[in-house]
């Protein structure tokens, strides 16, 4: 199966916004480990601890802390040096902040992505730019069926309207612009990603291990939900692997789901949770229903067409997962350096 290539990554003039994010500051470390040139482009952690700050910055070429809907910080940004590719992951990715704030989270992730598509116009060395929305995009039921990347998009809360919406913004931004300068643009929709150093409030992982490390016990509010759950590593690897087919193959897909294996079995809010605080040795798990929340129950996604076109699937199912995202924690509690226990699952990951 396809995985990110050294050999490709070696040298590359790489922008990755959201570096400071969880899953940015995964993808920033392995990038650098494979030679890529990373400038970093996103606002300061919003939380402490933040994996970005535990990984410390040192492995970028340069880090930029630039507000997305400040079009002229991003302006400057962007035109500090040219870049071969994009990873555009910067977002407000938490559904319940969404609705809080939904005028903030609209801003930043349509007009923000817009603003950095804008930027990205007069890059004249760009060989592709890949835009992370996400699994939420699709027009959810609530049938259970695993979407497909022709289904309609559509988003009955903020933060799925938004996702939706930036989809529809890179796509008529690449045919409007970047097509005609031959550089492709995509996006990519990953699934809901569990790993080592997310400390985000209102995250399923984050909100056990806090409760363990307190001694207390996790609320849930819907341990009945499915979510297609897959570990960091695998995501960042299929953004990866994706970015280096949109560089290098004229046919590849525009948009891509990433998630678990197609065929492996679902596994609930719960599931997850019991096998989590089990080990943690934490407390187990309580339920509290939020009879207002509009979230949807059920969600999965098909990622048959990127093992069909990119040859790539997740190496780790669910169990496997929970089972290296507790180890990291874990250790991590125990003093062990969240950079050393990143580049040794990296390492791990790698010779899977």
């Amino acid at each position: 199966m396809s995985r990110p290539d050294p050999a490709f990554w070696a040298g590359k003039r790489v922008l990755l916004t959201g570096h400071t994010g969880f899953k940015g500051s995964w993808a920033g470390l392995w990038l650098a480990r494979m030679g890529a040139e990373v400038t970093g482009l996103a606002l300061a952690p919003d939380q402490t601890p933040a994996l970005a700050d535990l990984l410390g910055y040192e492995h970028l070429t340069a880090s930029h802390t630039v507000d997305l809907r400040d079009r002229r910080a991003v302006t400057d940004a962007v035109g500090a040096r040219p870049f071969d590719l994009v990873l555009h992951m910067a977002a407000q990715p938490i559904v319940r902040a969404a609705i809080e704030d939904p005028v903030g989270s609209l801003a930043t992730n349509i007009m923000g992505t817009a603003h950095l598509l804008e930027a990205l116009r007069d890059e004249d060395a760009l060989k592709a730019v890949l835009v992370i929305t996400s699994d939420k995009v699709y027009a959810n039921n609530d049938a259970g069926r695993a979407f497909q990347e022709g289904d309609a998009l559509g988003g009955k809360d903020p933060y799925s309207a938004s996702k939706a919406c930036a989809e529809i913004v890179t796509a008529s931004y690449a045919k409007s612009y970047f097509d005609r300068a031959g550089v492709p643009v995509a996006t990519a929709r990953g699934g809901n990603v569990i790993g080592g150093g997310d400390f985000s409030r209102d995250r399923l992982v984050a909100d056990i291990v806090r409760a363990a490390r307190a001694g207390e016990a996790v609320v849930l509010r819907h341990p009945e939900a499915t979510r297609p759950w897959q570990h960091v590593l695998d995501c960042v690897a299929g953004y990866l692997v994706y970015a280096q087919a949109l560089a290098t193959r004229k046919d590849t897909p525009r948009a891509l789901n990433f998630g678990p294996r197609p065929g492996a079995a679902e596994i609930t809010v719960g599931e997850l949770a019991t096998q989590a605080t089990q080990a943690l040795s934490a407390k187990p798990w309580r339920h509290e229903p939020d009879l207002a929340s509009i979230e949807a129950k059920m969600l999965a996604v098909d990622a048959g067409l990127a093992r069909r076109t990119l040859g790539f699937e997740s190496r780790l199912d669910g169990p496997a997962a929970v089972a290296w995202t507790m180890e990291w924690y874990r250790r991590q509690g125990e003093g062990e350096a969240a950079r050393d226990l990143c580049l040794a699952q990296i390492d791990a990951y790698e010779s899977l």
